[in-house]
């Protein structure tokens, strides 16, 4: 029986929803994504007995950094992660994870950076459904032209987060 613990911050751009697992961090839901997004990841994520129950000590580590972040005191998350995906994916959200802060790249970087440059629309997928946003900076990721495109938590989201970090073209 896995134990799946969820708790909720308050942040500058809407509620969060935070989940892990004993692992680690797992999803972290973006206030434009609603409650109706983590209700079908669960029931497509465990197939198991689970027991599901809010647990806000179990994510303190995690929203004292958000909170850290979202005030431009910390660059770089340092959490424990539980994050599942075909082998293609956890190869893109690592190399999100490459990226620093307050910088973007490319759809096309991030395929060539891991080695398979044709796969610019597989990059665009694997980044679509990145499970925790925000600390897997899936919004440091840009269109070739230099666009916004495409945020689960919508493109005003997108344009804060790349604002707060100062990426250029996007600050203030």
């Amino acid at each position: 029986m896995e134990i799946i613990r969820w708790s909720e911050m308050l942040s500058p751009i809407g509620p969060l929803v935070l989940v892990s697992t004993e692992k680690g961090l797992c999803r972290l839901v973006l206030p434009g994504e609603g409650q109706a997004t983590l209700l079908n990841w669960l029931n497509r994520k465990w197939t198991e007995e689970i027991v599901v129950e809010r647990n806000l000590k179990a994510h303190q580590q995690a929203i004292e950094q958000l909170g850290a972040y979202f005030a431009g005191e910390l660059q770089q998350f340092d959490l424990p992660l539980d994050v599942s995906g075909s082998p293609f994916q956890l190869q893109v959200w690592q190399e999100l994870q490459k990226i620093p802060y307050g910088e973007t790249r490319t759809y096309q970087e991030i395929a060539t950076n891991i080695g398979k440059p044709r796969a610019v629309r597989a990059v665009g997928q694997a980044n679509n459904r990145n499970p925790i946003p925000v600390i897997i900076p899936c919004h440091r990721v840009i269109g070739k032209s230099g666009a916004l495109v495409g945020y689960g938590g919508g493109l005003e989201v997108k344009l804060y987060l790349l604002g707060l970090e100062g990426a250029p073209g996007f600050s203030g």
